[in-house]
């Protein structure tokens, strides 16, 4: 129970951090609307999806990019605590030692998912007609949470290994370089062999096509099993190596 109550503490300690922070503000959530727009209005008419389906189409994939931000300023704001000392201090105080990182983790997942929401309702706004009904959108949220985990666990791992601030979150454009090789922006048979191949075997292809089909179809299919081993594969890789280089070299 102290672990937690510990690791919400810090949560609410970084949460204001982020909620008066304009730039992770915009970058967080008002980019990732303003590609989905673009997308959607500028790049749209030139698609081979019709632009009422593209809306569908794209929205999934609008969404992990709203989550590759998030978790880029979640590594920067902790590589500045380790930087600044904020890290020694919790060390030297009664608190569980893990709860200084899981705190970054809450924090990441909470204001990733508040901002996916946000991105979520645009896209209905603009007109996406989700046609998932209860079980379904369950299921999505399952699925974002578990993105939001593992993606923040990898972003600890950089943000405690990083030298610098600007190089703890460089990582987080991989994820945007993955998103956009993928079945996110465009149906993966239009890509060369090459990229082909490797979109389709891929994470945030299995992750996008599984909200595609439960947000647009209200279907479950064999890549919602596919992304849920990602998640927990990544989530367990990088959750033991963040808490080895953090135990091994943080607290010696």
């Amino acid at each position: 129970m102290t672990i937690l109550q510990d690791s919400w503490f810090l949560t609410g300690r970084m949460m204001k951090h982020m909620t008066r922070s304009v730039d992770t503000i915009i970058s967080v959530v008002v980019m990732p609307i303003m590609v989905m727009l673009a997308f959607v209005y500028i790049f749209g008419g030139a698609m081979s999806i019709p632009q009422e389906s593209y809306k569908g189409f794209i929205l999934p994939a609008i969404l992990l990019f709203t989550i590759a931000s998030g978790v880029g300023y979640t590594a920067f704001r902790l590589n500045d605590d380790v930087k600044n000392g904020v890290f020694d201090r919790f060390n030297s105080m009664p608190i569980s030692r893990v709860a200084v990182l899981n705190g970054h983790v809450f924090t990441s997942v909470l204001f990733n998912f508040i901002s996916t929401i946000f991105v979520l309702l645009v896209g209905i706004l603009i007109g996406f007609r989700p046609q998932a009904d209860l079980l379904e959108w369950l299921a999505v949220i399952v699925l974002i949470l578990l993105t939001n985990y593992a993606l923040s666990w990898i972003a600890v791992f950089f943000g405690l290994i990083a030298k610098s601030n600007e190089s703890a979150s460089v990582f987080s454009y991989l994820l945007l370089g993955l998103l956009f090789i993928s079945s996110g922006f465009v149906p993966t048979e239009t890509l060369p062999k090459v990229l082909r191949g490797f979109a389709d075997h891929q994470p945030m292809t299995s992750i996008i096509n599984s909200l595609r089909m439960l947000l647009t179809d209200g279907t479950f299919s064999q890549e919602f099993i596919i992304a849920l081993i990602w998640l927990i594969g990544i989530t367990v890789i990088f959750q033991y190596l963040a808490l080895r280089f953090y135990y091994k070299k943080m607290l010696k």
